[in-house]
């Protein structure tokens, strides 16, 4: 039985690699604070009872600790408690916003807070530090990424900046300290293939929630309000129940969505942490990454709608979007530039250490089972 340290336990990714720690007979120390009138240990518990793991709960040691300040912002006697007893540390707690306007909360949960963390790292004789980062930290206009170091270039927005400086630090403390580290570098991550079920709706499940958003108005305006909304956009129900929605997605060139399952994370994930090689970085990406023509069919065919047209180079200037595009351009905005994307991601170190665990291709029955289950929880974090 080992002994981990998790940040962000109560987040997608750390909920559920928390998960498969404890049903592999680990024991889990989670850092982090509480949520509104919720403490870390009330937040844990309906973690648990999500994966139903109830029983799990003694092999959960819950610290309400703040990342940014010295100790944890724990009292001297907790923290010299808590660092008697070394254990691996995997850091996944991150601020996975988008918005400039978030740029000082990034700044502070993704970079500014890895100082305390590796304090802790040093201070409780860490055997090892594994520092969950993300695949979008390599440049926009790297065609083959490697798993190598970050190299400087742009960035879409302050999320992989933060992520890219995160690294950078990790490498050199570690460094310094002569701490052995890994990254982890996932691409973008939805719910369990298998199942379909998650404990968290965004990325991928909020194009398709935008697009459920936008039929629900106009399905509301031809059954109740006579229709002059839709009829105006030239939308209309035909007779098989299919919602004709003429929606023309601009995007700048042709590229692809590099999704992963959940349970593909976790798998290559455990992986690693199982068998550590010091200073090495894994990409957990997908090789068969998926189109935006695929995923408009899916979409369509998920939602029973028609009319969704993926045009590439910006649109006419004369061209006018219809209100249905301008609301659905309006929702998706953050997430533009992954829907172009044309970066592919080398993964010869993950498949060194975890050969066979690959992704599956996202094919349809795997998309209507993760969004089915997201309507069903009627897009909730958690049941």
């Amino acid at each position: 039985m080992t002994r981990f340290v998790l940040t962000g336990a109560t987040g997608f990714l750390g909920s559920h690699l928390m998960a498969e720690l404890l049903r592999d007979g680990h024991t889990v120390v989670a850092l982090g604070r509480g949520s509104g009138e919720s403490g870390l240990k009330e937040r844990i518990a309906r973690q648990l009872a999500w994966f139903g793991l109830d029983s799990e709960g003694d092999r959960v040691h819950c610290v309400e600790a703040e990342l940014l300040k010295p100790r944890l912002g724990l009292g001297q006697a907790a923290y010299r408690e808590l660092c008697s007893h070394p254990a691996t540390i995997v850091h996944l707690a991150s601020d996975t916003r988008f918005a400039p306007a978030n740029r000082a909360a990034s700044l502070a949960t993704n970079v500014e807070s890895l100082a305390a963390v590796l304090d802790f790292a040093r201070d409780s004789a860490a055997p090892f530090f594994h520092y969950v980062s993300t695949a979008y930290v390599a440049p926009a206009d790297c065609s083959l990424c490697r798993e190598e170091p970050v190299a400087h270039g742009s960035f879409a927005n302050i999320y992989e900046e933060t992520k890219a400086r995160a690294e950078l630090q990790v490498a050199q403390r570690c460094r310094e300290l002569g701490l052995p580290y890994s990254i982890l570098r996932p691409s973008i991550v939805y719910g369990d293939c298998r199942t379909g079920r998650s404990n968290s709706f965004t990325a991928l499940y909020h194009h398709v929630k935008a697009l459920e958003l936008i039929r629900g108005i106009y399905l509301n305006d031809l059954a109740s309000q006579g229709g002059a909304k839709s009829r105006a956009s030239g939308i209309a129900l035909g007779p098989d129940g299919t919602l004709k929605l003429p929606l023309r997605i601009f995007l700048p060139r042709k590229g692809h969505l590099n999704l992963i399952p959940i349970d593909f994370f976790v798998a290559a994930a455990t992986r690693i942490i199982a068998a550590p090689r010091p200073a090495a970085i894994y990409h957990l990406t997908s090789r068969t990454p998926s189109t935006m023509e695929e995923l408009a069919l899916f979409c369509e065919a998920f939602l029973g709608i028609a009319g969704i047209e993926i045009r590439y180079g910006e649109p006419p200037a004369s061209l006018r979007p219809n209100p249905a595009e301008a609301l659905f351009g309006k929702l998706i905005e953050p997430y533009r530039p992954y829907l172009s994307d044309t970066r592919s991601f080398d993964s010869t170190n993950l498949t060194a250490v975890a050969p066979g665990i690959a992704p599956p291709p996202l094919s349809y029955p795997i998309f209507e089972r993760c969004m089915r289950y997201a309507v069903e929880v009627n897009w909730a974090h958690t049941r």
